[in-house]
């Protein structure tokens, strides 16, 4: 199995539209200069007042200062230092727009955002094209920008354009479990360590809820997809998926 980008462990308390967050509830960085990091679900009313405009579990992921609210059934949000899977709509001559989700703006990815692109060697890539890519800005009031590959290494670290394969919607939720380094321990997730004992595939996770995944064959893939699908959609726990993936694994 090959997977791609994680992010850290968060801790998750469910809250309700309009509620205050108490200063003891966020998180506390080892390095005090490190700003707190607000994302989706979350407004900032100076000087000091946070408050909720979502309903879902309120996450903390405290190594990154980072407090956000996760709802599984609300639209995404691009957010910096999101990776996420795009869809090229179309070009102008120094960015490919890129579809992230239907309801936001088009992305726009520079043309040489590719790891050792010049104007010669760069991708050419045409509309359908799907990309695996970061956020690299994003604000309510501008096109989000996206690239493919770290700024500060100059690789592209898995990120590019996605070959074959094929691409499954997931919850927002279940993409966040799905990028935690520790799946088992920290989003009870045991789904895709269990089918990689019974088949070679490659997966890449947006967090904007879209999983592309390539196995050997059609069937393949489709096993992986529909099981990660319906560990989504069930709710299952760490027992369940196993018992899942035995069923799905008749069908190889």
């Amino acid at each position: 199995m090959t997977t791609t980008t994680a992010i850290s462990a968060t801790t998750a308390t469910f809250v309700l539209p309009g509620e205050s967050i108490p200063p003891e509830s966020l998180p506390i960085p080892s390095n005090p200069s490190i700003p707190l990091k607000l994302g989706p679900g979350l407004q900032h009313t100076p000087p000091s007042t946070i408050t909720t405009v979502l309903a879902g579990s309120l996450c903390i992921d405290a190594k990154k200062k980072a407090i956000w609210v996760e709802n599984n059934t609300g639209r995404y949000i691009p957010q910096t230092h999101d990776v996420v899977l795009a869809i090229v709509h179309h070009s102008s001559t120094d960015f490919y727009h890129c579809a992230i989700t239907p309801h936001t703006a088009f992305a726009q990815l520079p043309q040489l955002a590719f790891e050792g692109a010049t104007r010669k060697s760069r991708p050419q890539l045409v509309p359908g094209s799907l990309i695996y890519a970061r956020v690299v800005s994003a604000s309510k009031y501008m096109e989000p920008e996206i690239s493919c590959f770290n700024l500060s290494t100059g690789k592209s670290e898995g990120m590019g354009e996605l070959q074959g394969g094929m691409v499954f919607d997931v919850s927002l939720g279940m993409a966040r479990r799905l990028l935690l380094k520790k799946q088992k321990e920290e989003g009870g997730l045991v789904v895709l360590e269990e089918i990689a004992k019974k088949v070679a595939f490659e997966v890449a996770v947006g967090r904007n809820g879209m999983v592309w995944v390539k196995a050997g064959g059609v069937k393949e893939t489709l096993v992986v997809g529909k099981a990660l699908q319906e560990t989504d959609r069930e709710g299952l726990g760490c027992e369940e998926q196993e018992q899942l993936v035995k069923q799905w694994s008749r069908q190889l």
